[in-house]
């Protein structure tokens, strides 16, 4: 597979940024009601518990867009995600298939991921801090 590996930095910032723009989507869906869901149909109250994960899924999927501290945001949406699995759909059913927390699952792992090999090659980590990844 060594002719795949000059692929991996440039295909971990495209996992970043692909996975950035669905959480961004979760997080205006819940701030903004865009895009409009029936599930979001109304604003939560500021300080509720969806309004704080709607500020971290739109504000911690900007930061990780550009991929600007892209390690500790990556690892706090990983936590995030964790809790939102079991807070919200575990309780449900033991079974992802049924509880609808598919997404919320890989979220976690992709982030988890991210949190540990970085931003990639295209991230403003990697401008402004001229780390490796």
């Amino acid at each position: 597979m060594g002719f795949l590996d000059r692929f991996s930095a440039p295909l971990l910032s495209v996992l970043r940024i692909v996975s950035a723009l669905l959480f961004i989507a979760h997080g205006t869906a819940k701030l903004f009601q865009f895009p409009a869901t029936e599930m979001f149909a109304q604003a939560p109250p500021v300080g509720d518990l969806m309004w704080i994960a709607g500020v971290l899924e739109a504000g911690g999927g900007a930061l990780l867009l550009l991929g600007l501290f892209t390690r500790p945001v990556a690892f706090v949406l990983s936590g995030m995600m964790a809790v939102a699995y079991w807070m919200a759909h575990f309780p449900q059913s033991p079974y992802p298939i049924q509880n609808g927390g598919d997404a919320a699952i890989l979220f976690c792992f992709v982030f988890l991921y991210i949190a540990a090999a970085g931003g990639g090659a295209w991230s403003a980590d990697k401008l402004l801090f001229k780390s490796k990844t």
